[in-house]
């Protein structure tokens, strides 16, 4: 808690990256987030791993330890055949609470209806969506989830890094556009979630930090304009089950 306002963080991340040789425990961001004010957090795998369900299985592990501090995600490439018996896993028995899916890695074209399994694994389990946008054009371009969102109107369609500082405006568009449509905005300059701001309400929007190391400044770009909404509220009821 900041300032009497508790913070929910939509993007965090635990376990072991093989892309980046990160490793990050659930501990060491504990630790992290009680220095920074931090009250909760979504706990996501990494894009690239070893083993995804070992991932999964320690996300789960911490949601269990710290029930008040964590929720959880599922991540893992579209394309294994285990896909839907995994996801359900996920949601029937680790009670994870969102899908996400990072295109810069595992490429799914969204505008495919062959694809559509993806977004249906996550309506059927009643899981949130979390899609990182912004790197890894075209996949990670935000228009291209206005034809999700309509679609799969049922669905809570976040949009991690509102597209970044390349693709923050079509981010924009797409929230106008489909009222199931939200946007974590980390990575963001000040500058960027002010035009945000000015399009779109903050209980649409929400406060990340993707790397412990960022959650200081992500916080700080958010924390002054004393917005409940994008610390806490959209957050939390989005991902709740």
């Amino acid at each position: 808690m900041i300032g009497g306002q508790r913070i929910f963080d939509a993007h965090a991340h635990i376990g072991s990256a093989l892309h980046s040789r990160r490793r990050v425990t659930a501990e060491t961001l504990l630790a992290k987030m009680d220095d920074e004010g931090v009250d909760r957090a979504l706990l996501i795998p990494y894009p690239v791993v070893a083993d995804f369900r070992a991932e999964h299985d320690e996300i789960a592990a911490a949601v269990r330890q710290w029930p008040d501090r964590f929720c959880g995600a599922a991540c893992m490439p579209h394309y294994d055949p285990a896909f839907r018996d995994e996801i359900r896993r996920c949601a029937e028995t680790l009670g994870l609470v969102a899908l996400k899916l990072q295109p810069q890695y595992n490429a799914l074209n969204p505008l495919s209806k062959r694809n559509d399994f993806f977004w249906e694994a996550a309506v059927e389990n009643r899981l949130a969506l979390v899609v990182h946008t912004g790197s890894g054009a075209p996949f990670a371009l935000p228009s291209l989830y206005i034809d999700v969102a309509r679609r799969f109107p049922e669905a809570r369609i976040v949009l991690a890094h509102s597209g970044g500082s390349s693709y923050y405006l079509e981010a924009i568009v797409a929230a106008k556009t489909c009222p199931n449509i939200y946007l974590e905005l980390s990575c963001l300059m000040p500058h960027h979630i002010t035009e945000v701001l000015a399009h779109v309400a903050p209980e649409r929007l929400m406060i990340g930090s993707d790397l412990p190391e960022s959650i200081a400044i992500e916080i700080g770009k958010i924390v002054a304009l004393r917005q409940p909404a994008i610390l806490w509220d959209t957050a939390q009821r989005v991902f709740s089950r």
